[in-house]
């Protein structure tokens, strides 16, 4: 394996982080209504023997500023999301009227706000340490390949400081994208 082709998957991996931490964050309860909020909760539906996404099942939307909106594309399904709503993290009681679910999104308090910030804290680590892992990989494949005399020294070295930018290129993603979501999240 080529240096260029070490450095592209190594990349590769890491950009993959940074977009999972993303649609973590999206999942996060900041006080807001927000489709992103319920899109991706996993919903059993016993009718159809099979386990799918919110957005695979029902219309999502934002009404009133602070309600969430949900409209299943087959009313027999309502049963099932609303199961699910009740189940997930998300703290908030589903209004089921018989067409739709109606979420309205309570303000958070103080100390919500502040365990949210520590979780989205945890996120943001959790995917430094996976980018870290694929500094180690690319410099172990780095390694491999000087030893196989597919590399040359100095290729080697020039690919290890490629890859340690790119590692700090990506953490400085994660820490920007988690000190806006944590500004957003402890605003009163």
């Amino acid at each position: 394996m080529g240096l260029d082709d070490i450095l592209l998957a190594t990349e590769e991996v890491m950009e993959k982080s940074v977009e999972f931490f993303r649609q973590e964050l999206r999942s996060v309860r900041t006080g807001q209504a927000s489709a992103g909020l319920v899109d991706h909760l996993k919903v059993e539906v016993a009718s159809y023997g099979a386990t799918l996404t919110l957005r695979e099942l029902a219309h999502i939307g934002v009404a009133e500023g602070n309600t969430i909106i949900i409209r299943p594309f087959d009313p027999a399904t309502l049963k099932d999301i609303e199961r699910a709503i009740e189940k997930s993290e998300l703290g908030i009681h589903p209004q089921n009227d018989g067409k739709m679910i109606r979420l309205p999104v309570p303000p958070l308090s103080t100390e919500r706000r502040n365990q949210l910030a520590a979780h989205v804290k945890q996120l943001a680590e959790q995917q430094k340490v996976a980018i870290r892992n694929a500094r180690r990989d690319a410099n172990r494949a780095l390694s491999a390949a000087e030893k196989a005399k597919q590399l040359t020294e100095d290729e080697v070295e020039r690919g290890e400081k490629e890859v340690q930018e790119l590692t700090d290129s990506y953490c400085k993603q994660i820490d920007k994208l988690l000190e806006e979501k944590t500004k957003v999240i402890l605003q009163t």
